[in-house]
Formats: structure tokens, C-alpha cells, sequence
């Protein structure tokens, strides 16, 4: 894709986007997270040979989205295979919350799951949303890009981080902790009004009436009041954290916070009129803060969690490739768009250092696909040496 300012290449970039995202967030992100979350709260329910359905027939639709995006962009086939997609999640999510054992289900852990869970359902009206606007108001109107923020929206902010939280505090109950449900109840209503509130950032770009910039800056503040009450709930738990995980999980579950930091910053900074306006006309900005959210946040913290359930083995070699080509690469991007946004001086051939570094992501994901070991490994039950 970074190619494609670099000299002309014989294909359509917009349907090129369209295979990448589907593909990034569902083949990789999607997967990894209905594979812990199978492995963690559903192994013990022993439906192996349904769960091996809905995973197969996810996998099909996801290939069906790679091979037909690149060719055509939302049309038949491409629409047919994402709406596939949604089914199969439908279809997962019926799964989790009908087969979770009945001693899991009375668990905060699993509170936060199965609320993700309904955000994945929930942003799917996104997608439903996009044949219709595209049918009567066309993909200029306003409305295709506000579907298109809806669902990415809720997947990273809803779906991907109360998953992720979920199983973190799966380990930590399995491990006999117990925290003050005074503070988990302000924590959980907090995220979850960060959550929906915080959607309205996703709708600045278009200068809406001034109530949305203040429902957004609300729900920008409670987000981030929302981790700092993790934060503190956390803090007295850095002992088990650093027992339960080794020193390369530590190390990126580090970086996965401090990205938090930045992340929740720079919502409460795109709450003001200026900053909103300002990303809206340089959009390597908006293209930095996605990159920064799924490959700085969200899969560092899914690596460390496949790896701790044995999952999937991480080299060194990937984590220090991986992480070098999302810094540079993300340093190019915000540079971009800092150097037009101040008038600074843009040097030649950006986009061929853009591309080449790029290149850097594919290598190191090569040698995370060497390595590997088998996606699922069966053990019937969770037992301590896990921890």
C-alpha cells in the first residue's frame, strides 16, 4: 500500500484499504481475541467441535474478504463474504455467552467479556448501515464515514480493550486477588460511559452542533478516569504481574500502557473545536492514532496474553523488528502531518523511506509465523501452571 505513492502500481489503492482493514483487524486482531477468550472461559464446556465450526467458517469469510477487496471494493462478492463475517460473529457470541460455565459467569472477568462481547454485536450496525447510506445518499454523504467510525469505534474502544481486560482479570481471580467492589463497579460505569460517550469524537470531523464536542470531551475524561481507577485498582498487583509474566511479556504489556497514556491524551486533546478541525484536514493524524491504538496497544497486550496461555511463542527477533518499524513508521506518519500543520520542511523521498521501513512489519511477522506453535492447544482444563 505505502508502495503505491512510490511508483504506479496496477491497482485500485481504495480496494487495496478496504482488504487491509477487513483483514488486520478481523483475520488478526478478531481471532486472537475468540481464541483466548475459547481457551480461558470456554474450554471447560467441552464444545470443541462447534467452536472448530464458527472458527473455520470465520477463517472462510475472512480469505473470501482478502481475495475479493483487493479486486472489486465493496461490491457482491466482497459484501457477501463481510456479511458472512458479521454472522460468524453473531454466531461466536451466541456461543461465549450460552457455554460459559455457570461458575464463571457470577466473575467480574467475565462481566467485562461478555460486555465486549455486545459492543462486537454492537458496532456491527456500522457495517449494516453503509449498504444503505451508500444506496440512498451515496459514499460522499457524511453518513458513510460516520458508519465506518461507528464500527471501528466500538470494536477498539468496546470489543478489543473489555476483552482484553477481561481475561487480565481472569488471571488475577484465579490467583485468589480480591478487589473492592465499590471501586470495580466505578471503574466498569466509568469505561463503559468512556466507551459510548467518547463515539462523539468520531463525529467531529464534520463540525457538528457544539453538544457533541462536550458529550465528546465528557466521554474523553471518563475514559481516562476510567484507567486511572484500573490504574490504582492494579497498583498493589505489580507482584503478580511480574511473577505470572516473563520479562518480554512485562516489557510489552509497559509499552501497551504508556501507549494508553498517549491514546487517552490525545482523545481529550481532539474534544477541542481546534484539534478536531485540525485532524479532520490532515488526516496522517486520524492514520497515526489507529496505527497507534492496534499495533501499540491492542496487540502487544494480545501477544503477551497468547503467549502466556502457550498459544503462541514470541521471539525476541519479532518483538525488537515489530516494534522498531511501528516507531519509525510512526514517527514518518505524525511527522507528515506536523510538518504541514506547522509549515516545516517536508524532506524528499518520504514516501520511499515510508515504503521501505514498512517493509520491516512483513519480516518481522514472518518470523512470529516461523516460530509459532500450533493456534490451539487442547489441555482440558485452566490449571495453575498457566499462571
Amino acid at each position: 500500500m505505502r508502495f503505491y505513492f512510490v511508483a504506479p502500481l496496477p491497482i485500485n489503492y481504495k480496494f487495496l484499504l478496504h482488504a487491509h482493514s477487513h483483514t488486520a483487524l478481523l483475520g488478526w486482531i478478531y481471532l486472537g481475541l475468540i481464541t483466548l477468550i475459547y481457551k480461558v472461559f470456554l474450554e471447560k464446556a467441552e464444545k470443541p467441535k462447534l467452536y472448530r465450526r464458527i472458527f473455520i467458517f470465520t477463517n472462510i469469510t475472512i480469505v473470501g474478504m482478502l481475495l475479493t477487496f483487493p479486486f472489486q471494493g465493496y461490491a457482491l462478492f466482497s459484501i457477501i463474504f463481510s456479511t458472512l463475517f458479521l454472522f460468524a460473529s453473531y454466531w461466536f457470541a451466541w456461543f461465549a455467552i450460552k457455554y460459559v460455565p455457570q461458575d464463571y459467569k457470577k466473575r467480574f472477568s467475565w462481566l467485562l467479556i461478555k460486555t465486549s462481547l455486545w459492543y462486537l454485536v454492537f458496532s456491527s450496525i456500522g457495517p449494516w448501515a453503509i449498504g444503505g447510506v451508500m444506496a440512498i445518499l451515496g459514499p460522499e454523504s457524511i453518513w458513510y464515514k460516520s458508519s465506518i467510525y461507528f464500527y471501528l469505534h466500538f470494536q477498539y474502544n468496546g470489543w478489543f480493550v473489555l476483552a482484553l481486560l477481561g481475561i487480565f482479570f481472569f488471571l488475577m481471580e484465579e490467583k485468589g486477588i480480591v478487589f473492592d467492589p465499590q471501586k470495580m463497579k466505578s471503574f466498569f460505569l466509568l469505561l463503559n460511559l468512556g466507551v459510548l460517550l467518547t463515539m462523539f469524537l468520531s463525529m467531529l470531523w464534520f463540525v457538528p452542533p457544539v453538544w457533541v464536542y462536550i458529550l465528546g470531551a465528557i466521554g474523553a475524561v471518563a475514559q481516562t478516569m476510567a484507567f486511572y481507577e484500573l490504574y490504582v485498582i492494579l497498583r498493589p498487583q505489580v507482584a503478580f504481574f511480574k511473577h505470572a509474566f516473563d520479562s518480554q511479556s512485562v516489557f510489552l504489556l509497559k509499552i501497551t500502557l504508556f501507549l494508553m497514556a498517549i491514546k487517552l491524551s490525545m482523545q481529550i486533546l481532539s474534544a477541542h473545536p481546534y484539534f478536531a478541525n485540525l485532524a479532520f484536514r490532515l488526516p496522517d493524524f486520524v492514520i497515526g492514532y489507529l496505527h497507534l491504538v492496534f499495533l501499540g496497544i491492542i496487540i502487544p497486550a494480545m501477544l503477551a496474553l497468547l503467549k502466556h496461555f502457550k498459544l503462541i511463542r514470541v521471539p525476541n527477533s519479532f518483538v525488537i523488528l515489530f516494534f522498531a518499524a511501528f516507531v519509525i513508521t510512526e514517527a514518518l506518519i505524525f511527522y507528515k502531518g506536523i510538518a504541514i500543520w506547522q509549515e516545516l520542511p517536508f524532506f524528499a523521498d518520504y514516501y520511499l523511506y515510508l515504503a521501505v521501513l514498512s517493509c520491516i512489519f512483513p519480516i518481522a511477522i514472518g518470523i512470529l509465523f516461523l516460530n509459532h506453535t500450533q493456534i490451539y492447544a487442547p489441555p482440558k482444563t485452566y490449571t495453575s501452571e498457566h499462571n
